[in-house]
């Protein structure tokens, strides 16, 4: 037979059973759909994360409270009374030099409540030098000042993604009204300009900024801080600048010489590094998740070409009555098996970037279609085809031709 024969005859088979061949595919698609989407959400959240990174500057350092570094470059969780206050801040802030601002955050997730609307946000406490520090422009209206924050002032700037949450389209109508927080009124005094860089784990534009004096007192309770962010002079001053930090802090601290750091001094590189880190490895893992579909579409393949072959017994022996070899009735049902697959892997890459880009749509996330994932996914489909097939497809070119003809 023919090779162009033999392709012709599979072809014709799985058009004579399309609703079985159908049912067949299902697997390898939903697996290769959910390996592309997934992958997809990955790659986003990576690229947001640069983005986002490189909007607030190279020469950003973060201090954290209660970690420090383990020997081997690794974090090891320090006793729970490390902490950050508003005096270490204010501390770096009169003694570390190199250092062009420091900006204190305290936050906490809670409910607001503006009119018959409520939504779950970030709030956070800072000073009024956020927007220099983070890199953020306001939309409409005003940031709060000094006098504000020495007064302990309710008032509130409001993210943009909080504004379309409240179901708001202008943002202006939101200056001089009043949301609840805690069961306090703040007046919005401004809304932040959206800085257009969420993603499926984080959205820089969810959150509301508060004076950090009212933060402490009227929402959070404490004077515990989450982060202290610092611009240091220039790129080339960040390690002195990171020394300074750490000489005040450990003073303000009184830690003896010797004892390990209760916080932790990051720049952007360092973080640009961790978080890709992490979302590499959520990515890995889900994907891995999404690929046991698979195997299971593959295992489905295996079975259904088994009953094929069980079913078209009778036809195989004419078939080698009439010369075909075992070659050709090898290759015949192989053929079956990986066409199936590779349409299934295609419909499943289809599924994959259009529910990306769904995704990306309605929800708001980051998403990044991986060339070298849909490859991947259409070469392991293929694979998938050979590995699962070739059983089905000897079983059927080892029938003796005599037996099969006399089967019913």
């Amino acid at each position: 037979m023919l090779i162009t024969e033999i392709i012709s005859v599979a072809l014709g088979a799985l058009r004579a059973n399309k609703l079985r061949s159908l049912l067949t595919m299902l697997g390898i698609v939903i697996g290769v759909g959910a390996v592309i989407a997934v992958v997809a959400l990955g790659s986003g959240a990576q690229q947001a994360v640069k983005d986002r990174i490189a909007a607030l500057g190279t020469t950003l350092l973060t201090v954290s409270p209660g970690q420090q570094r383990g020997g081997g470059g690794g974090v090891a969780i320090a006793g729970g009374q490390q902490r950050l206050t508003l005096d270490d801040a204010k501390a770096i802030d009169e003694r570390a030099t190199n250092l062009l601002a420091v900006q204190p955050e305290m936050r906490s997730q809670q409910q607001v409540v503006f009119g018959n609307k409520n939504a779950s946000t970030t709030i956070i406490g800072t000073t009024p030098n956020y927007l220099e520090v983070r890199k953020y422009t306001l939309k409409v209206g005003k940031m709060f000042t000094a006098a504000d924050d020495e007064g302990r002032q309710r008032v509130a700037v409001i993210g943009s993604a909080v504004v379309d949450n409240m179901g708001i389209t202008a943002p202006e109508a939101l200056i001089g009204e009043n949301v609840r927080i805690r069961g306090t009124q703040f007046t919005v005094i401004g809304v932040l300009a959206s800085k257009g860089q969420a993603n499926a784990f984080q959205n820089p534009d969810d959150e509301i900024l508060v004076p950090i004096n009212t933060a402490r007192f009227r929402v959070n309770g404490s004077d515990r801080l989450q982060s202290i962010s610092a611009l240091a002079v220039d790129e080339d001053k960040i390690p002195d600048a990171m020394a300074d930090i750490q000489r005040v802090l450990r003073r303000q601290h009184k830690l003896r010489q010797g004892a390990p750091d209760d916080f932790q001094i990051r720049n952007q590189a360092d973080i640009l590094a961790t978080t890709q880190e992490t979302t590499e490895v959520m990515t890995y893992l889900l994907s891995g998740i999404a690929a046991v579909s698979l195997l299971v579409g593959g295992i489905g393949i295996m079975n259904i070409m088994l009953v094929s072959v069980t079913e078209r017994t009778r036809e195989i022996g004419i078939r080698k009555a009439l010369g075909a070899t075992r070659w050709n009735i090898l290759l015949q049902f192989l053929i079956e098996a990986v066409v199936l697959c590779i349409l299934g892997g295609v419909v499943g890459i289809g599924l994959g970037a259009g529910g990306a880009t769904v995704m990306s749509k309605t929800a708001g996330w980051s998403t990044q279609i991986s060339t070298t994932a849909i490859i991947l996914a259409f070469a392991f489909s293929a694979f998938v085809g050979v590995a699962f097939g070739v059983w089905p497809a000897r079983r059927a070119a080892v029938l003796d031709p005599i037996t099969a003809l006399r089967y019913e």
